[in-house]
């Protein structure tokens, strides 16, 4: 009898595809079916409408021909390697910056009760409207986005490395001491890896923050990006080509997101150990 694992697709790693699978397939093919037709019917509207009609190049004709012409000749590449550059600069800042601070806060009492209602305020204050600072501080266009972007993401990485941290068993952490681990080896290998997926999903919420922030951000003084391209397009009235650069920037931060929220269910010890 052959053994399960010895399956033709068990020896070349494809997916199995179990009926909990097909149906989670089926349900995201029917709703982008959904989201396509309800794009269509308000294309239909608006080109129907005396008072909307200019705005017909929105439609998902128009749109896809134009976003076949920027994947055909390579300009996606071009117009989204900046904001990559950007959005990617500013969340290894944020994490740079959130993680230990997190750490620290999460550890000790007095720091985190001394921060608590500072960090809040500044939480709730638009990472947009830290601009005129951004421009006035930074001597580039590009710095002064990725500050905003840095502004924009922090806050998620800090707090969910806080809670991680309160999180973590105290008995892990007096085994550790009674084996005599340092404070260095304490943050290495008990601490960071109790809160790798904390830290995983706060890197994920503040990708979807700092993507929202990237497009308004790109509007200042850049002549490259995703957000550059849709102002540009706007400019010229070029609506197919802005409606294609928004699709490219979900397909891009769907893609992205995607890959963290696969990051978060492979490191997620805790979960498949159960």
């Amino acid at each position: 009898m052959t053994d399960a694992t010895h399956t033709p697709d068990a020896r070349i790693g494809l997916p199995r595809l179990t009926p909990g699978r097909v149906r989670s397939l089926a349900m995201a093919a029917l709703g982008i079916a959904v989201l396509l037709a309800l794009w269509w019917l308000g294309g239909w509207v608006v080109a129907n409408d005396p008072d909307m009609f200019a705005f017909a190049d929105f439609a998902p004709a128009p749109t896809l021909a134009a976003l076949w012409d920027i994947v055909r000749t390579g300009e996606v590449i071009d117009m989204s390697l900046p904001s990559l550059y950007r959005v990617g600069a500013g969340l290894l800042i944020a994490a740079a910056l959130g993680v230990p601070v997190g750490i620290a806060i999460g550890r000790i009492g007095w720091l985190r009760e001394l921060t608590n209602v500072p960090f809040q305020f500044l939480r709730m204050i638009s990472p947009l409207s830290w601009m005129p600072i951004a421009v006035m501080v930074y001597s580039t266009w590009d710095g002064a986005i990725v500050f905003l972007i840095t502004v924009a993401a922090i806050w998620p990485i800090l707090f969910s490395s806080a809670a991680g941290v309160r999180r973590i068993d105290p008995s892990w952490l007096k085994v550790a001491r009674n084996l005599g681990a340092s404070p260095f080896h304490m943050l290495f290998t008990v601490i960071l890896p109790a809160i790798a997926v904390d830290i995983l999903t706060g890197v994920r919420l503040a990708l979807g923050v700092a993507w929202v922030v990237l497009v308004p951000a790109e509007y200042l003084g850049v002549t490259s990006g995703l957000g550059y391209s849709i102002n540009d397009a706007r400019d010229t009235l070029d609506y197919s080509r802005l409606a294609a650069v928004v699709v490219i920037i979900g397909v891009i931060g769907f893609a992205l997101d995607s890959l963290l929220a696969a990051l978060i269910k492979r490191f997620n010890w805790v979960r498949a150990a159960h």
